[in-house]
């Protein structure tokens, strides 16, 4: 601003647009009309200048404009950032807190919504405030349009070589139009601006507009959280980026067990969490976010024996913990209809029934998945499959030879005078218990004659390895179970 257009000002004093205060420390004042500003149509606050509209400067080290930004958003809420910008004028330093119209009304300061009406900043009356409740649910989230935002900030790239082409694949057709024109269809671009859900969806770095629009995982060491923690990692960029991502890299940590079944040529792998599972609640916690919360994020925590998703935002009114499989509500429906265009979402709706079948159907029968409404946030575990060898062949294989198997993940070989001793058999019995589990194969025949010795299968002992999402399986480690943390 010049100092022609700055002495404009002065002269028409404060408006319903313009607030003129002497100082930063008269900032508790100065909030009630940012609060206002927010509620209204935006506006200015002008720091070192006195109520007679004299320009009388105000001290601008970065100190006190740091200390203003932070005083700003810790005491409006929903949470905003400012733009703040020092003037010279005249040889003297006037502090602009320039306020946008808020996109997240209603907004309060200290629990008290205020408005902005001439030059004052009264409290908006209850029944005024209701129907901007009213009106603000009508319009999701998802849908509106990001003030801070350019179509510069849009990834183009994304757009045309990733989602185009995947979106045209899976419907088969080719898609008529520009890639902005694909986009406001969709609901991502709205008067030649992005929305919330195009930034988050497409944008060049989302985390500048909404900063905590992540995912945090963290890795622990045993069953609770302590500082000693195996790994830390977050997940940023689009959203697409961080679901592909965190899915990755818990599969990368989980294991898988290979496992033999009696009078089965065949090897059966079985990973500890079912994939369909861990990737599914991924993109629910992304997809059913509440983003307007902005001083959380997605945690997503690692134990020995589960996995906790941790998501801003309670249930979607009128689900809860015990009807979530047949009340489905989406908090964000641009975000969620994107997602199932590229088939991220696989159907609309039926998320958690395929959750919840694939527990019931995994081999090991793990423990069920907990929800849980904290209000303020989502909470959702699953627990970790635990084979028990014994349990699967108790109707297959006598005492004798359960304790064998006991004796071999102790031991690494045995032969038929060593069974006939430890169990109290003939030496024929002991070859024919012998020779029987090795037909069921679940023992390993080594040797000819008075040289034959026998181990016990890996696969049966516990054959891990983890999962590598490049090259679907690959051994990472082979051996017993015992001894093993975190591991089938």
């Amino acid at each position: 601003m010049n100092e022609k257009k700055f002495e404009q000002m002065l002269k028409k004093g404060e408006s319903e647009k313009v607030e003129f205060k002497k100082s930063t420390a008269q900032i508790e004042r100065a909030l009630r009309s940012i609060c206002g500003f927010l509620n209204h149509k935006g506006g200015s606050v002008y720091f070192g200048i006195s109520d007679k509209n004299e320009l009388i400067g105000q001290s601008a080290t970065d100190s006190t404009l740091k200390s203003l930004s932070q005083k700003i958003r810790q005491k409006i809420k929903p949470e905003i950032s400012p733009e703040i910008k020092v003037l010279e004028i005249k040889g003297r330093k006037v502090i602009e807190a320039r306020i946008k119209k808020g996109a997240n009304k209603p907004y309060y300061l200290d629990g008290i919504s205020y408005k902005r009406v001439s030059t004052e900043s009264p409290p908006i009356a209850p029944e005024e405030l209701e129907s901007i409740i009213l009106k603000k649910n009508k319009i999701q989230w998802d849908s509106q349009i990001c003030e801070e935002a350019s179509l510069e900030d849009i990834n183009w790239v994304i757009v045309k070589e990733f989602f185009i082409p995947k979106y045209e694949s899976l419907a088969k057709r080719r898609l008529a139009g520009t890639g902005k024109e694909l986009l406001e269809a969709l609901g991502c671009i709205k008067n030649n601006k992005p929305t919330n859900a195009g930034i988050l969806l497409f944008g060049k770095n989302p985390e500048m507009f909404f900063r905590n629009s992540y995912i945090a995982m963290a890795r622990y060491r045993g069953t609770v959280e302590s500082t000693e923690r195996l790994d830390y990692k977050e997940f940023t960029g689009n959203i697409f980026q961080q679901i592909d991502n965190s899915d990755k890299y818990i599969k990368e940590h989980v294991a898988i067990l290979s496992r033999l079944h009696p009078m089965n040529v065949e090897r059966e792998d079985i990973s500890e969490y079912p994939f369909f599972s861990i990737r599914e609640l991924i993109i629910n916690a992304v997809c059913h976010r509440d983003y307007s919360e902005k001083g959380s994020k997605i945690i997503i925590k690692i134990f020995n024996e589960r996995i906790n998703y941790y998501n801003p935002g309670g249930l979607p009114k009128g689900v809860t913990p015990e009807n979530i499989l047949k009340m489905q509500k989406s908090r964000n429906p641009v975000i969620a209809n994107i997602l199932s265009k590229v088939k991220y979402i696989e159907e609309l709706g039926e998320g958690w029934n395929k959750i919840i079948n694939e527990f019931k159907t995994h081999p090991l029968r793990p423990e069920m998945p907990k929800v849980e409404d904290l209000k303020i946030a989502t909470s959702v575990t699953i627990y970790k499959a635990v084979l028990n060898i014994f349990e699967r062949f108790k109707n297959i294989l006598n005492e004798r030879q359960i304790k064998l198997i006991k004796h071999l993940q102790m031991h690494e070989y045995i032969n038929s005078t060593e069974y006939a001793k430890i169990f109290g058999v003939t030496n024929r019995q002991a070859r024919e218990d012998l020779s029987k589990m090795a037909s069921l194969r679940l023992l390993i025949k080594e040797g000819k004659a008075r040289l034959t010795k026998y181990k016990i299968y890996p696969e049966i002992s516990g054959n891990i390895r983890k999962y590598d999402s490049d090259k679907s399986y690959s051994s990472a480690y082979k051996g017993d179970i015992r001894g093993h943390k975190g591991i089938l």
